[in-house]
């Protein structure tokens, strides 16, 4: 078939060892730490988790530059760690979900505040304040087979060298293996799903000319600056 518009340049995420991951969809858990959970004023008891999504296009390469985007006066850090699926499937048992993974890698869950609580305060969509553009940074990717499944490691995140979040993978409230396995009875993953598992306490606002360092133990540290 013709196309009558050229073709959207696919979006990649390098992978450690060589190659390059191509990214369909960006699915993000929300509130997924309870302290983090606290701080946004909610009780932390393990309810089912929520997902919501972003444009695969909102990627940003390692090292890059994510513009400070419109609409918003309170933009917010979340560093979280993301999970890249390679092989898909359905309702997927807990018991058998980290073998759909691909790998592992270091995120950003770029946030507009100020916009999500307003949306929020209305009951409207948050669509506009999670999934804009250049809103999930992101840095390579690790094989599984190399860095292993991920049921503890510390992951922390710096802005311009001081630490503002700091917890570990073991705090999740909902493990890799679960998160996958409830996502998958909602929609089916596909190899080339990326998904952001939530991120601990000490979310803040960033700043034009701020340099985020993100870490999570074994994978590539995640380096942006606020353009």
């Amino acid at each position: 078939m013709d196309l009558v518009i050229a073709s959207p340049k696919p979006v990649t995420v390098p992978v450690q060892g060589g190659g390059a991951f191509p990214v369909r969809r960006i699915y993000c858990v929300g509130r997924n730490y309870a302290a983090h959970a606290r701080e946004m004023g909610f009780d932390p008891d393990r309810e089912p988790p929520f997902f919501f999504a972003k444009p695969a296009d909102a990627i940003v390469a390692n090292h890059g530059v994510m513009a400070y985007p419109a609409h918003t006066k309170n933009l917010h850090h979340e560093i979280e760690l993301v999970v890249a699926i390679g092989t898909g499937g359905a309702a997927i048992p807990v018991e058998t979900a980290l073998t759909h993974v691909y790998g592992y890698a270091v995120g950003l869950d770029m946030t507009r505040r100020d916009l999500q609580l307003a949306l929020r305060d209305k009951g409207r969509p948050w669509d506009m304040a999670k999934g804009f553009d250049q809103s999930a940074p992101c840095a390579a990717i690790t094989p599984a087979a190399k860095s292993g499944h991920y049921t503890k490691g510390a992951i922390w995140l710096k802005v311009n060298g001081e630490v503002r979040q700091s917890s570990d993978i073991a705090a999740l409230i909902w493990s890799v293996a679960e998160t996958i396995s409830v996502l998958s009875g909602y929609c089916r993953l596909e190899p080339g799903d990326l998904i952001y598992t939530g991120t601990p306490d000490g979310v803040a606002a960033v700043v034009p000319g701020d340099v985020l360092e993100g870490h999570v133990d074994g994978l590539e540290p995640l380096h942006c600056r606020i353009g």
